[in-house]
């Protein structure tokens, strides 16, 4: 027969969810609660209907489900330890956890998370038993105490936690939905440049580090810093106990208060629809302690004022150990003390300038010979800002060349307008010196050194040495 370290590489994914459990333990409720509520929601889920009648070994069929999973609930109760098939599974899981980067969510069923990881408590007595049943498989023994440990070192729930078992199985089956299908994204495929920057971000998040890190993603409108937010989240998110994407605070808070999206902010990480949050200066504490307690990550995006980040996300201290804040903004000075780190997105290069251009524009990743000095010249246009590439490109698709010259010189003239509208929001935000700063480099210093042009101004009053 086989055993629990046998390796079968599955065909195709069968499972969303498999469930490890003691049937004694909660077949009848907690298991079963969790497993009705899957099934509503159309999660297909492995669950072992014939636990009771098992042989010495852990069967092949079981191995195989495992191995076809994509997340592995796991319920720790009590009696869990009791059984070696439940031990045999867990061993089966984690190895699938390491080697196929399945995802391991264990759940504290009326037993500390603690006795799990050290063996201790009624779980340690009854995997006592089963270590002296099996005293002469010190191997064996040894692989179950490791995968314990390993599996009450990852973040999951405690029932402790919760006055209603309904309210637990509700959250899971909630989070579970989230990271098998995460509909608040969608893929592209054009996302040219994209992998660079989501490295760099990256290495800034240390995603492995327990401690809370606030990353900002600066940049000039139109460069793409809210599409790296959103594929480096799409990457990220299922490492979290739950995610948070808010988008355009610029606009909504223009048209709601900051604490109505800190309660829309609250309600999602929490997963409380109903949360009563009405004052800006004071959050419950009931909200406060669930929230310090999860490993979150959250995107702020288009963050135009130092006192939305003071709103929505206070400190580090607001949050779980692990949790990662990232804030996408065209003020750098909205970010400066703010955040631990910052990013400065820069325009493509000229390769993947062209490329994302003739994806718009033709549909391919080279544009067609007949077009080439064409190409060109609209690139150069747009100095590798992907918004004016994709509004451009999107704009001359299946036109024809002297229609795309006519177009480029009308351009040199009068500059896009879905362009300009984008562009413009970053001057109409300056205040009245920034703004005549602005003006004068664009009207009569166009073209000169840069270092030239801030003695110039710094020498008529004008504080020119910021970088924005």
């Amino acid at each position: 027969m086989a055993s629990a370290s046998s390796s079968i590489i599955p065909s195709k994914i069968t499972y969303d969810v498999f469930l490890s459990f003691r049937g004694s333990d909660t077949r009848s409720n907690f298991t079963s609660h969790i497993y009705a509520a899957l099934c509503r929601k159309h999660i297909t889920t492995f669950i072992d209907d014939n636990s009771l009648d098992r042989g010495e070994e852990i069967k092949e069929t079981l191995l195989k489900a495992i191995g076809e999973s994509k997340i592995y609930v796991i319920i720790f109760s009590e009696n869990y330890a009791s059984s070696h098939w439940c031990l045999d599974e867990l061993v089966k899981i984690m190895e699938c956890m390491k080697t196929m980067g399945r995802k391991v969510l264990p759940v504290f069923y009326h037993v500390d998370p603690s006795d799990v990881r050290k063996q201790t408590g009624k779980l340690g007595e009854a995997f006592g038993k089963v270590k002296q049943q099996f005293k002469e498989s010190i191997d064996r023994v040894e692989r179950w105490s490791t995968a314990l440990t390993e599996a009450a070192n990852l973040s999951g729930w405690d029932s402790s936690n919760y006055r209603l078992e309904s309210e637990l199985s509700e959250r899971i089956v909630n989070q579970i939905a989230k990271k098998l299908c995460p509909i608040f994204f969608s893929t592209s495929t054009d996302l040219v440049g994209i992998d660079s920057h989501i490295e760099q971000i990256l290495s800034l998040l240390s995603i492995g580090t327990v401690d809370v890190r606030f990353v900002g993603i600066w940049g000039m409108g139109g460069i793409g810093k809210t599409t790296i937010a959103e594929a480096l989240i799409c990457q990220i998110f299922d490492q979290f106990d739950d995610f948070c994407f808010l988008r355009n605070i610029r606009e909504k808070s223009k048209k709601h208060e900051l604490v109505h999206l800190r309660k829309c902010l609250f309600s999602e990480l929490l997963q409380d629809e109903n949360l009563s949050i009405e004052m800006l200066h004071v959050i419950p504490t009931f909200a406060m302690e669930r929230l310090i307690r999860k490993r979150v990550v959250v995107v702020l995006d288009d963050v135009n004022d130092s006192d939305q980040l003071t709103a929505l996300v206070g400190n580090h201290g607001w949050f779980g150990p692990g949790s990662r804040i990232i804030i996408t903004s065209r003020d750098k000075e909205v970010l400066n003390g703010k955040v631990d780190e910052i990013y400065k997105v820069e325009g493509l290069r000229h390769s993947e300038a062209c490329q994302l251009f003739s994806l718009k524009a033709f549909k391919q990743k080279y544009p067609p010979k007949d077009f080439m000095e064409l190409s060109e010249r609209v690139v150069d246009y747009t100095k590798g800002l992907p918004l004016a590439l994709h509004v451009l490109g999107s704009h001359l698709c299946g036109r024809f060349p002297a229609e795309w010259k006519s177009a480029l010189s009308k351009l040199n003239q009068f500059p896009d307008s879905n362009i300009q509208k984008i562009l413009k929001i970053s001057y109409d935000e300056l205040d009245p010196v920034e703004k005549d700063i602005f003006l004068d480099i664009a009207c009569f210093f166009k073209g000169n050194e840069r270092n030239w042009v801030e003695d110039i101004l710094n020498g008529s009053g004008f504080p020119a040495g910021w970088e924005y």
